[in-house]
């Protein structure tokens, strides 16, 4: 059983973006941290927020970059490289635009799926880290997707969402402590 002890949220940097539905993964990781008291803090060799910290009794170290969205493997790669800490060890939380506000899916590895923050990352490391899909909607037609993901969600999809990484963090036991499987069928059940 690999245990995760690396976990990244993606997002883009900056107060324009905070709110946006493409920083689900920041959101995760941020209420993350909150909660297991992790200081996040700048770290500038990696262009990110890092943080490390006991998680059930487990080491791990959490990482938002802030190199935008499409250039996320400039900060994933090399500090997982530094601290040696293979693919399998690895969970990122992202937004997911095929599936509907308010359903949260874990899965390990798979392609980028069109994604510009996985697109960036698997070439470098290779597919085989776990995946925290929040789910944000897709607006309907290719032309709405960047409006969609950079435009801030209304209240009532904002909690589902809320709802949903509320529900993921409940089984973060599960991954700290390399239950991967279990933590799969708690989170992948979650009805909104």
């Amino acid at each position: 059983m690999t245990k995760i002890s690396l976990i990244v949220g993606l997002g883009n940097p900056g107060s324009q973006y905070a709110q946006t539905r493409h920083n689900a993964g920041f959101w995760f990781v941020e209420r993350l941290a909150e909660q297991y008291g992790i200081a996040l803090k700048a770290d500038h060799k990696y262009s990110a927020y890092t943080g490390r910290g006991k998680i059930h009794g487990q080491d791990v170290r959490l990482l938002l970059p802030q190199t935008y969205m499409n250039k996320s493997g400039q900060s994933v790669v090399p500090f997982s490289k530094f601290y040696q800490i293979p693919p399998e060890s690895i969970l990122i939380a992202h937004d997911e635009l095929d599936l509907q506000p308010g359903i949260i899916r874990l899965k390990t590895g798979g392609g980028h799926g069109g994604h510009n923050g996985l697109r960036d990352i698997v070439p470098h490391i290779g597919a085989n880290f776990h995946r925290l899909r929040i789910a944000i909607g897709h607006p309907g037609s290719k032309e709405l997707v960047s409006n969609h993901v950079l435009g801030k969600a209304p209240q009532s999809e904002q909690r589902l969402m809320d709802d949903a990484i509320h529900h993921a963090l409940s089984y973060t036991n599960l991954l700290v402590e390399g239950d991967v499987p279990q933590a799969m069928n708690k989170i992948n059940a979650y009805k909104p």
